[in-house]
């Protein structure tokens, strides 16, 4: 807890020097109120006050009632918060609490530094122990209020599709299938002829089956049949599904393993709410996922305007929306558990093998701790491998719905065109439209049943927020984050990796007094700390100056540093016979001709230079990392 302390003072009193003011008494007001309070003052009392002042700037004015917590100026009629109040004064006007004409970017920046720079932070599973860098201590009546939570929005989704009027939903049809038409007519033609390419992530899954063995699972949904049959799917050829069809199980929907609901780590208030997939039903998702991931690349609008691994034209167009103010940036809360099964059904039930194979691969039911097996309404929740992609195009449908209705006139080809020139922008549940249509926008979402999180949306000032970075007036605001408790024995890797992560991102964005003060902090720790280039698989410090070295290898004559790296190894998992062929040449399945079934030559999964050479000894996530002193090349 001290190191922390100490964290944050080291970066109060460097902001303070940028700035030119004083922190001299916000720093013994954070020592006094975390010795009382402990770290919750840090991660959440600190992280709701910052989230209040962002709210500041975007309305444009301080309200001194949103932060309880914090005590008020007697010498100001607005009751501005004595807290921070060096930075905010060149921010805010101290007499009437309204946003200056020309505020202080630095006190921006430095504000959301202090304020929510342990927000995220993770805690060790036992406080006293090291810390594991995977858990967040989050007390059991949050994780039950999580989870009752979660089974309201359950009775929420199915009030929003009753209260739904039948025009909204024909409305949301037509759109649908103006905007994803020829997409969804190119993926159930790949679905006809059996184009899919299943696969198997490294995560956990419902069945609780482990990685390698995922390969040899030998039950199966009857209803996958129709559309992934297994004989197709879990064999790699005719041969195989003969010799060990007996040992195939099919489950009948009243047998099928429902999906695990769990919690995992977000912040030390709330947690976040996955649900784990049964092995069959994630392959087959993975295959459905694997096309339309592919295919949303090949039309241009569509690309244009949804993206699937790509963070960065978020961040783009939230740039210049919070230099320009044409553009608004919009968050949902529970986005994934309000997208109801109705409305992916609305959209697909035109073509007939995607609809088909949408509702075969998608779990009905889900195992929710504390309430037993229920039934879903919504159509995924984090963890099926089609929530992102079937949530974004829902959300891009309302969208448009709500431009159209702005426009009182007909959608059309022109307009979605216009549009999607960097105007209207969806990455998961981060959302980016033009001013204009904010409130038509937002007004269709909720009569959809999405919650818009006010908080964490903007459109009103200067501020604008996406995808993990925040802008004012065209300046970049974003902060680092300590995600990890400061390691205290060189024996906590995870906590020594975090914490040089954690350095090294300090540095690359300019705060060099809290990255020399970590550079002292690790140095202590690990004796060994050289600086490295970033691509180096040693644990240093990372330089514009460069990388040093201390010999030349002794055949290669290449540079050789003395450090530590991380050693971590997959779990042992032996794979052999039919699964291990089917790992090392799934492609694509069969071809289907009518009823002839001819055989397809297969293509490999993944590029063969990204196998490991054990692959079919061990496989998995780790179990255990550890670090070790030795010899490595410093780039």
């Amino acid at each position: 807890m001290k190191s922390l302390i100490s964290l944050w003072s080291i970066a109060a009193d460097d902001w303070a020097a940028r700035c030119c003011t004083s922190a001299a008494r916000d720093v013994k007001t954070v020592a006094r109120r975390t010795e009382h309070e402990g770290l919750s003052f840090l991660a959440i009392t600190l992280a709701d006050y910052g989230k209040v002042i962002q709210k500041w700037l975007d309305r444009g004015f301080v309200d001194p009632s949103e932060s309880p917590g914090f005590k008020r100026s007697r010498g100001s009629r607005t009751g501005f918060p004595v807290f921070l109040q060096g930075f905010l004064g060149r921010v805010f006007d101290p007499a009437s609490g309204a946003l200056l004409d020309n505020p202080d970017v630095d006190s921006i920046r430095a504000i959301r530094q202090l304020t929510l720079m342990f927000s995220k932070i993770a805690l060790p599973e036992d406080p006293s122990g090291p810390s594991t860098g995977r858990d967040l201590i989050v007390s059991p009546r949050r994780e039950r209020k999580a989870m009752r939570e979660y089974v309201q929005c359950e009775q929420d989704v199915r009030d929003a599709d009753a209260r739904l009027p039948p025009h909204s939903r024909e409305d949301f049809k037509r759109v649908s299938a103006l905007l994803f038409g020829d997409l969804f007519t190119q993926v159930d033609r790949e679905i006809y002829w059996g184009d899919l390419v299943p696969k198997h992530g490294p995560g956990s899954v419902a069945d609780r089956i482990l990685s390698n063995q995922k390969w040899v699972q030998r039950s199966w949904p009857a209803r996958l049949e129709r559309v992934f049959p297994a004989e197709l799917f879990l064999f790699s050829s005719p041969g195989w599904y003969r010799a060990e069809e007996a040992d195939v199980t099919f489950l009948e929907p009243g047998s099928e393993i429902p999906v695990r609901v769990i919690t995992v780590p977000k912040t030390l208030k709330t947690p976040r709410i996955i649900a784990i997939e049964p092995t069959a039903m994630q392959y087959a998702q993975q295959a459905l996922y694997r096309s339309i991931s592919n295919l949303i690349k090949d039309f241009v609008t569509l690309d244009q305007m949804i993206g699937i691994d790509d963070q960065e034209p978020n961040r783009f167009l939230a740039e210049k929306g919070s230099r320009d103010g044409s553009l608004a940036t919009l968050d949902l809360s529970e986005a994934s558990d309000r997208v109801s099964n109705q409305h992916v059904r609305w959209m697909t039930e035109e073509w007939p093998h995607l609809h088909e194979a949408i509702q075969s691969c998608r779990s009905r039911k889900a195992d929710v701790p504390g309430y037993g097996v229920i039934r879903l309404a919504k159509f995924a929740s984090m963890g099926s491998a089609l929530c992102f992609p079937m949530e974004a195009m829902v959300f891009l449908t309302l969208i448009f719905l709500g431009i159209e209705r702005e426009l009182s006139a007909p959608l059309s080809r022109e307009v979605v065109v216009k549009y999607s020139r960097g105007q209207v922008r969806v990455f998961g549940d981060d959302i980016i439209v033009p001013r204009e249509h904010v409130l038509s926008v937002v007004d269709e979402l909720e009569t959809f049943g999405f919650r818009v999180n006010i908080s964490k949306s903007f459109w009103t000032g200067r501020f604008r927020e996406s995808c993990g970075r925040e802008f004012y007036d065209g300046n970049d605001v974003s902060i680092v984050k300590c995600r990890s408790v400061l390691p205290t024995q060189r024996q906590d890797a995870n906590g020594v990796n975090a914490a040089v992560t954690f350095r090294n991102l300090l540095y690359w964005a300019g705060q060099w007094r809290l990255a020399a003060w970590m550079d002292d902090y690790l140095g202590k720790l690990l004796h060994h700390f050289p600086n490295v280039a970033p691509s180096s698989p040693l644990l240093g410090r990372e330089s514009a100056l460069g990388y040093q070295f201390q010999r030349l290898h002794p055949r290669y004559q290449s540079p050789l540093t003395k450090g530590f790296r991380l050693i971590s190894r997959s779990p042992p998992d032996q794979l052999e016979g039919s699964g291990a062929l089917l790992k090392c040449l799934v492609g694509k399945p069969f071809h289907k001709f009518g009823h002839k079934v001819e055989f397809r030559d297969r293509v490999p999964l993944v590029d063969a230079q990204s196998v490991d050479d054990e692959h079919l000894e061990r496989s998995g996530r780790p179990k255990r990392v550890s670090i070790k002193l030795g010899w490595s090349s410093p780039y």
